[in-house]
């Protein structure tokens, strides 16, 4: 009897596959050495191959697609309630086919080499910022411990030590040659940071995508090259809403009886890319109160009724939807159209007022800046 499914539990050397057949019946099991994976399966009959979205399952995911096999990527969490018994490698293997076999599950889109490129850049970036954040604190924490407290920011930083370099009473020498080194080391970092976000803007000019991204208000070639190289087109995620929930950008639910509440958002999915979406929001929420097209009027009304926090996560949620839009169906984004004059004057006195007033509490949206739709499809010859 022929295995139709194949469940894989990857490592680093040695895998470990376990076969089922069309009725649900284990066939084989196997462990194989990671040079004999693909030789193996280059003689099996056509399967579907499953594996966990872990590490190194996209490469292994595009060689065995080679070969003329289907594979379908799944979120460990959703495997781990098949598994039986203990957990051992070929407890996994089976919990996976298992998984694959479910009509309901959800799976992961195999990423292309681009895409991995792109995360790449972002993931080294993000390192290459933590390692500043952290050699930076580094070099503050020492100098409070001699009576020296510096200001936030490496710039301030930079320009105290030059100050302080100078005054052997405040800084010791010992200090000042790890003071110097801190900063050739957080100089090299800046640098390595700029480059970084030079090849990242030069990504995002490469790709049609990012560009149509980019247009939209709160989105740069940081969002825009993160978002592709994470969902890249966005077909396995069946509406906008889908994108702000793998993201974390929904309210969670604990709901019961009919009675539903809710909370604030789930946080789930990627954070890096949620920590982008937010901070965006921040950037476009700042200039928001110099616009007066319905989408700037909505999130600023927003803003004086319900705080800062809560509109810029408001406009990441949006940004989600504008951007699955987007990607799925290959338009651009277009800005809402401001409201008639004599509206958009009294929407800004209102909004003066209001704020001189205080009336936070009381700010109501009005039905005349209800958002509509955004979208529109490119000209034939673009």
């Amino acid at each position: 009897m022929e295995a139709t499914t194949i469940g894989i539990d990857l490592a680093k050397s040695i895998f470990h596959l376990v076969g089922m057949s069309q009725t649900g019946k284990v066939v084989w099991r196997k462990a194989l050495t990671r040079a004999r994976l693909l030789e193996f399966l280059v003689q099996h009959q056509r399967a579907v191959v499953g594996m966990e979205a872990c590490a190194t399952a996209h490469y292994w995911a595009r060689e065995i697609q080679k070969l003329g096999h289907e594979v379908r990527l799944m979120n460990p969490s959703f495997v781990t309630p098949y598994r039986k018994s203990g957990k051992n490698d070929f407890n996994d293997a089976e919990a996976v086919c298992e998984a694959l076999s479910r009509p309901t599950m959800r799976f992961v889109e195999v990423k292309s080499v681009a895409q991995q490129d792109l995360q790449s850049l972002h993931r080294v970036r993000r390192l290459v910022m933590k390692q500043r954040t952290q050699t930076a604190n580094q070099l503050r924490g020492l100098l409070a411990e001699y009576g020296l407290v510096v200001r936030r920011g490496v710039a301030a930083l930079r320009r105290e030590v030059a100050a302080l370099s100078d005054d052997p009473q405040r800084l010791t020498a010992v200090l000042r040659q790890l003071a110097a080194a801190n900063l050739d080391i957080l100089a090299v970092l800046e640098q390595q940071l700029k480059a970084l976000d030079l090849r990242i803007a030069q990504a995002c000019r490469a790709d049609e995508r990012c560009r149509r991204l980019a247009e939209v208000d709160g989105v740069g070639p940081l969002i825009a090259t993160a978002m592709v190289a994470k969902v890249g087109n966005a077909q396995q995620l069946p509406n906008a809403r889908a994108l702000s929930a793998y993201l974390g950008l929904v309210p969670r639910q604990h709901s019961s009886g009919g009675k539903s509440v809710l909370l604030g958002i789930s946080k789930h999915g990627d954070r890096y890319l949620r920590t982008l979406l937010i901070h965006g929001a921040r950037a476009a929420l700042r200039v928001a109160h110099r616009r007066r097209d319905q989408r700037s009027l909505w999130v600023s009304r927003l803003k004086l009724k319900s705080g800062p926090n809560v509109a810029a996560v408001a406009l990441a949620n949006k940004n989600a939807r504008v951007i699955w839009k987007l990607l799925t169906s290959g338009q651009r984004f277009t800005p809402q159209p401001g409201a008639p004059e004599v509206e958009r004057a009294q929407a800004a006195q209102r909004l003066a007022s209001e704020k001189r007033a205080g009336l936070s509490a009381a700010v109501r949206l009005e039905p005349e800046l209800k958002t509509p739709g955004f979208f529109r499809r490119p000209p034939e010859h673009v």
